[in-house]
Protein backbone atom coordinates (compact mmCIF):
# COMPACT_ATOMS: atom_id res chain seq x y z
CA UNK A 1 0.00 0.00 0.00
CA UNK A 2 1.31 3.23 -0.99
CA UNK A 3 2.23 5.75 2.24
CA UNK A 4 1.16 9.23 1.42
CA UNK A 5 3.62 12.06 3.15
CA UNK A 6 5.47 14.91 3.38
CA UNK A 7 9.16 15.29 4.59
CA UNK A 8 9.46 17.14 7.72
CA UNK A 9 10.55 20.70 6.61
CA UNK A 10 7.61 20.74 4.55
CA UNK A 11 5.16 19.80 6.98
CA UNK A 12 6.80 23.02 9.54
CA UNK A 13 6.82 25.57 6.72
CA UNK A 14 3.42 26.92 7.75
CA UNK A 15 3.08 26.57 11.33
CA UNK A 16 -0.63 26.92 12.29
CA UNK A 17 0.21 27.02 16.19
CA UNK A 18 2.70 26.07 18.64
CA UNK A 19 3.24 22.45 18.41
CA UNK A 20 3.48 23.34 14.66
CA UNK A 21 0.99 21.49 13.02
CA UNK A 22 -0.88 22.69 10.00
CA UNK A 23 -4.37 22.20 9.03
CA UNK A 24 -5.17 21.75 5.54
CA UNK A 25 -8.52 21.75 3.81
CA UNK A 26 -10.51 19.18 2.26
CA UNK A 27 -8.83 19.63 -1.39
CA UNK A 28 -5.06 19.19 0.53
CA UNK A 29 -5.33 15.93 2.33
CA UNK A 30 -4.77 12.46 0.91
CA UNK A 31 -7.45 10.16 -0.46
CA UNK A 32 -7.53 8.09 1.88
CA UNK A 33 -8.87 10.90 5.09
CA UNK A 34 -11.22 11.86 2.29
CA UNK A 35 -14.80 10.70 3.22
CA UNK A 36 -16.87 13.80 3.82
CA UNK A 37 -16.66 16.75 1.64
CA UNK A 38 -19.16 18.91 3.43
CA UNK A 39 -16.25 19.11 6.33
CA UNK A 40 -14.06 21.71 4.40
CA UNK A 41 -11.41 22.38 6.52
CA UNK A 42 -9.60 21.65 9.79
CA UNK A 43 -7.87 18.03 8.42
CA UNK A 44 -4.53 17.39 10.22
CA UNK A 45 -2.69 15.50 7.90
CA UNK A 46 1.17 13.97 6.93
CA UNK A 47 2.22 14.01 10.81
CA UNK A 48 4.52 11.48 12.28
CA UNK A 49 3.07 9.98 15.66
CA UNK A 50 4.68 12.58 18.16
CA UNK A 51 3.14 15.23 16.46
CA UNK A 52 -0.67 13.26 16.13
CA UNK A 53 -0.19 12.94 19.97
CA UNK A 54 0.49 16.51 20.74
CA UNK A 55 -2.36 17.18 18.22
CA UNK A 56 -4.72 16.22 21.01
CA UNK A 57 -4.14 19.48 22.51
CA UNK A 58 -4.75 21.47 18.99
CA UNK A 59 -8.54 22.29 17.95
CA UNK A 60 -9.31 20.57 14.70
CA UNK A 61 -12.27 19.22 12.89
CA UNK A 62 -11.34 15.56 14.59
CA UNK A 63 -11.11 17.36 18.65
CA UNK A 64 -14.77 16.42 19.74
CA UNK A 65 -14.65 13.03 18.12
CA UNK A 66 -11.46 12.08 20.00
CA UNK A 67 -12.55 13.74 23.24
CA UNK A 68 -16.04 12.60 23.41
CA UNK A 69 -14.50 9.05 23.36
CA UNK A 70 -11.69 9.60 25.63
CA UNK A 71 -14.05 11.13 27.72
CA UNK A 72 -16.16 8.55 27.34
CA UNK A 73 -13.65 5.66 28.33
CA UNK A 74 -13.04 7.68 31.32
CA UNK A 75 -16.81 7.48 32.39
CA UNK A 76 -16.52 3.69 32.00
CA UNK A 77 -13.90 3.00 33.67
CA UNK A 78 -15.17 4.66 36.93
CA UNK A 79 -18.39 3.49 35.91
CA UNK A 80 -16.55 -0.51 36.26
CA UNK A 81 -14.75 0.25 39.99
CA UNK A 82 -18.21 2.13 40.69
CA UNK A 83 -20.30 -0.93 40.18
CA UNK A 84 -17.93 -3.72 41.50
CA UNK A 85 -17.17 -1.71 44.97
CA UNK A 86 -20.82 -0.05 45.71
CA UNK A 87 -23.65 -0.90 43.20
CA UNK A 88 -23.18 -4.68 42.98
CA UNK A 89 -22.20 -5.33 46.72
CA UNK A 90 -25.51 -3.34 48.02
CA UNK A 91 -27.79 -5.43 46.12
CA UNK A 92 -26.07 -8.70 47.40
CA UNK A 93 -24.88 -9.76 43.61
CA UNK A 94 -22.72 -12.81 42.90
CA UNK A 95 -19.47 -13.51 41.37
CA UNK A 96 -21.50 -13.83 38.01
CA UNK A 97 -23.14 -10.32 38.26
CA UNK A 98 -19.46 -8.84 38.81
CA UNK A 99 -18.29 -11.02 36.16
CA UNK A 100 -21.21 -9.59 33.63
CA UNK A 101 -20.44 -6.30 34.48
CA UNK A 102 -16.44 -6.21 34.16
CA UNK A 103 -16.69 -7.80 30.91
CA UNK A 104 -19.94 -5.35 29.65
CA UNK A 105 -17.77 -2.38 31.07
CA UNK A 106 -15.08 -3.72 29.33
CA UNK A 107 -16.19 -3.70 25.87
CA UNK A 108 -17.37 -0.57 25.93
CA UNK A 109 -13.81 1.10 26.86
CA UNK A 110 -12.16 -0.83 24.26
CA UNK A 111 -14.44 0.52 21.94
CA UNK A 112 -13.67 4.15 23.23
CA UNK A 113 -9.88 3.62 23.23
CA UNK A 114 -9.95 2.34 19.94
CA UNK A 115 -12.55 4.87 18.69
CA UNK A 116 -9.83 7.84 20.15
CA UNK A 117 -7.15 6.58 19.13
CA UNK A 118 -8.36 6.06 15.71
CA UNK A 119 -9.35 10.03 15.32
CA UNK A 120 -6.11 10.91 17.10
CA UNK A 121 -3.71 9.02 14.73
CA UNK A 122 -5.41 9.24 11.51
CA UNK A 123 -4.55 12.00 10.41
CA UNK A 124 -0.39 9.67 10.52
CA UNK A 125 2.28 10.54 7.29
CA UNK A 126 1.72 6.67 6.80
CA UNK A 127 -1.45 5.28 5.03
CA UNK A 128 -0.61 1.79 6.39
CA UNK A 129 -0.47 3.21 10.16
CA UNK A 130 -4.04 5.38 10.06
CA UNK A 131 -5.86 2.20 8.13
CA UNK A 132 -4.56 -0.11 11.20
CA UNK A 133 -5.99 2.48 13.07
CA UNK A 134 -9.63 2.19 11.41
CA UNK A 135 -9.27 -1.67 11.97
CA UNK A 136 -8.84 -1.31 15.46
CA UNK A 137 -11.90 1.05 15.53
CA UNK A 138 -14.35 -1.15 13.62
CA UNK A 139 -13.09 -3.42 15.71
CA UNK A 140 -14.42 -1.80 18.56
CA UNK A 141 -17.13 -0.87 17.48
CA UNK A 142 -17.50 -5.06 17.18
CA UNK A 143 -16.48 -5.15 20.71
CA UNK A 144 -18.61 -2.64 21.47
CA UNK A 145 -21.86 -3.95 20.14
CA UNK A 146 -21.41 -7.13 22.17
CA UNK A 147 -20.43 -5.86 25.27
CA UNK A 148 -24.67 -4.65 25.13
CA UNK A 149 -25.82 -8.26 24.90
CA UNK A 150 -24.01 -9.26 27.97
CA UNK A 151 -26.24 -8.03 30.85
CA UNK A 152 -29.10 -7.87 28.36
CA UNK A 153 -29.59 -11.34 27.55
CA UNK A 154 -27.86 -12.52 30.87
CA UNK A 155 -30.63 -11.13 32.73
CA UNK A 156 -33.41 -11.01 30.43
CA UNK A 157 -33.22 -14.92 30.64
CA UNK A 158 -31.78 -15.60 34.04
CA UNK A 159 -34.06 -18.20 34.39
CA UNK A 160 -33.97 -19.58 31.32
CA UNK A 161 -30.17 -21.24 31.27
CA UNK A 162 -30.32 -22.79 27.92
CA UNK A 163 -31.72 -19.83 25.41
CA UNK A 164 -29.45 -17.61 27.88
CA UNK A 165 -26.36 -19.41 26.77
CA UNK A 166 -27.71 -20.11 23.21
CA UNK A 167 -28.09 -16.20 22.25
CA UNK A 168 -24.92 -15.16 24.05
CA UNK A 169 -23.11 -17.92 22.12
CA UNK A 170 -25.06 -16.84 18.58
CA UNK A 171 -24.12 -13.47 19.53
CA UNK A 172 -20.16 -14.17 20.23
CA UNK A 173 -19.96 -15.93 16.73
CA UNK A 174 -21.47 -13.25 14.98
CA UNK A 175 -18.73 -10.82 16.54
CA UNK A 176 -15.70 -13.67 15.47
CA UNK A 177 -17.55 -13.44 12.30
CA UNK A 178 -17.17 -9.61 11.86
CA UNK A 179 -13.87 -9.64 13.60
CA UNK A 180 -12.57 -12.26 10.24
CA UNK A 181 -14.22 -10.40 7.76
CA UNK A 182 -12.01 -7.13 8.53
CA UNK A 183 -9.06 -9.12 7.73
CA UNK A 184 -10.50 -9.44 4.34
CA UNK A 185 -7.89 -7.08 1.62
CA UNK A 186 -10.36 -5.24 0.82
CA UNK A 187 -12.82 -4.62 3.85
CA UNK A 188 -11.60 -1.34 4.55
CA UNK A 189 -12.12 -0.34 0.60
CA UNK A 190 -14.93 1.97 -0.60
CA UNK A 191 -16.11 -0.56 -2.47
CA UNK A 192 -17.09 -2.44 0.25
CA UNK A 193 -18.46 0.32 2.29
CA UNK A 194 -22.44 -0.99 1.75
CA UNK A 195 -21.15 -4.28 3.01
CA UNK A 196 -19.81 -3.00 6.12
CA UNK A 197 -22.27 -1.24 6.86
CA UNK A 198 -24.70 -4.33 6.18
CA UNK A 199 -22.41 -6.31 8.63
CA UNK A 200 -22.50 -3.95 10.81
CA UNK A 201 -26.29 -3.35 11.08
CA UNK A 202 -26.81 -7.16 10.87
CA UNK A 203 -24.71 -7.77 14.37
CA UNK A 204 -27.29 -4.92 15.53
CA UNK A 205 -30.27 -6.60 14.38
CA UNK A 206 -30.25 -9.13 15.84
CA UNK A 207 -30.35 -8.12 19.10
CA UNK A 208 -34.50 -7.77 17.78
CA UNK A 209 -34.92 -11.91 17.44
CA UNK A 210 -34.05 -12.24 21.83
CA UNK A 211 -35.64 -9.32 22.72
CA UNK A 212 -38.71 -10.96 20.63
CA UNK A 213 -38.21 -14.40 21.76
CA UNK A 214 -37.91 -12.86 25.41
CA UNK A 215 -41.49 -10.89 25.37
CA UNK A 216 -43.11 -14.19 24.33
CA UNK A 217 -41.68 -16.75 26.98
CA UNK A 218 -42.07 -13.93 29.81
CA UNK A 219 -45.97 -14.03 29.15
CA UNK A 220 -46.85 -11.39 26.99
CA UNK A 221 -47.05 -7.44 26.91
CA UNK A 222 -48.93 -7.77 29.85
CA UNK A 223 -46.25 -8.48 32.15
CA UNK A 224 -45.11 -6.12 34.44
CA UNK A 225 -41.35 -6.93 33.84
CA UNK A 226 -42.11 -6.61 30.34
CA UNK A 227 -43.86 -3.39 30.58
CA UNK A 228 -40.79 -1.60 32.65
CA UNK A 229 -37.91 -3.33 30.28
CA UNK A 230 -38.77 -3.42 27.05
CA UNK A 231 -39.46 0.52 26.61
CA UNK A 232 -35.84 0.60 27.62
CA UNK A 233 -34.60 -1.67 25.06
CA UNK A 234 -36.87 0.42 22.11
CA UNK A 235 -34.95 3.78 23.39
CA UNK A 236 -31.72 1.80 23.11
CA UNK A 237 -32.46 0.88 19.47
CA UNK A 238 -33.97 4.79 19.11
CA UNK A 239 -30.57 5.83 20.13
CA UNK A 240 -28.59 3.66 17.83
CA UNK A 241 -30.63 4.65 15.01
CA UNK A 242 -30.32 8.20 15.54
CA UNK A 243 -27.18 7.79 15.52
CA UNK A 244 -26.84 6.14 12.21
CA UNK A 245 -29.10 8.61 10.72
CA UNK A 246 -26.33 11.19 11.65
CA UNK A 247 -23.83 8.78 10.41
CA UNK A 248 -25.64 8.22 6.99
CA UNK A 249 -27.16 11.60 6.15
CA UNK A 250 -24.03 13.67 7.11
CA UNK A 251 -26.02 16.59 8.48
CA UNK A 252 -26.08 19.24 9.30
CA UNK A 253 -23.10 19.95 7.52
CA UNK A 254 -24.67 18.58 4.24
CA UNK A 255 -26.46 21.69 5.11
CA UNK A 256 -24.06 23.97 6.49
CA UNK A 257 -20.87 22.90 4.48
CA UNK A 258 -17.79 24.70 6.38
CA UNK A 259 -19.92 25.93 8.89
CA UNK A 260 -19.59 23.48 11.54
CA UNK A 261 -16.27 21.79 10.81
CA UNK A 262 -14.86 22.01 14.17
CA UNK A 263 -18.15 21.92 16.26
CA UNK A 264 -21.36 19.78 15.18
CA UNK A 265 -20.62 18.23 12.37
CA UNK A 266 -22.40 14.57 11.75
CA UNK A 267 -19.68 12.41 12.76
CA UNK A 268 -19.88 14.32 16.47
CA UNK A 269 -23.30 13.52 17.18
CA UNK A 270 -22.41 9.77 15.81
CA UNK A 271 -20.12 9.76 18.81
CA UNK A 272 -22.33 11.74 21.29
CA UNK A 273 -25.10 9.52 20.82
CA UNK A 274 -23.11 6.29 21.26
CA UNK A 275 -21.64 7.51 24.38
CA UNK A 276 -25.53 8.48 25.50
CA UNK A 277 -26.60 4.89 24.07
CA UNK A 278 -23.75 3.08 26.18
CA UNK A 279 -24.61 4.79 29.46
CA UNK A 280 -27.92 4.36 28.63
CA UNK A 281 -28.01 0.25 28.22
CA UNK A 282 -25.65 0.50 31.41
CA UNK A 283 -28.26 2.20 33.21
CA UNK A 284 -31.15 -0.02 31.58
CA UNK A 285 -28.97 -3.36 32.85
CA UNK A 286 -28.27 -2.34 36.70
CA UNK A 287 -32.04 -1.81 37.18
CA UNK A 288 -32.70 -5.23 35.58
CA UNK A 289 -29.92 -6.87 37.53
CA UNK A 290 -31.14 -5.84 40.59
CA UNK A 291 -35.03 -6.50 39.39
CA UNK A 292 -33.72 -10.19 39.27
CA UNK A 293 -31.66 -10.30 42.15
CA UNK A 294 -35.01 -9.17 43.53
CA UNK A 295 -37.37 -11.96 42.39
CA UNK A 296 -35.14 -15.29 42.14
CA UNK A 297 -36.11 -17.68 39.82
CA UNK A 298 -38.46 -20.33 41.20
CA UNK A 299 -37.09 -24.04 40.34
CA UNK A 300 -39.39 -25.06 37.89
CA UNK A 301 -38.66 -21.56 36.14
CA UNK A 302 -34.88 -22.35 35.70
CA UNK A 303 -34.13 -24.88 32.94
CA UNK A 304 -31.34 -26.37 30.68
CA UNK A 305 -33.29 -27.57 27.74
CA UNK A 306 -36.13 -25.46 25.56
CA UNK A 307 -39.71 -26.65 25.98
CA UNK A 308 -41.00 -28.62 23.16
Amino acid sequence: MEEVGLSFPEVFSTKSDSYGIQLYGYDEIPNFLKGNPYVVGGYRAYLPTALCLKSLCVLSNETVNIWSHLLGFVLFFILGIYDNLVTIPGVQGTYNDHLIYTVFLACFQFCMLCSAGYHLLCCHVSERVARRWLSLDLAGISVGVMGCYFPGVYYAYYCNLFWRDLYLLLVTVLVAVTLVMQLHPHFLSAAWSSRRLALFSALVAYGVCPAVHWIFISGGWNQPMVQVFFPKVVIMYFLGVLALVFYGTKVPERCLPGRVDYVGHSHQWWHLIVVAAFYWWHQSGLSLMQYRLQHPCHGLETRLQPDL
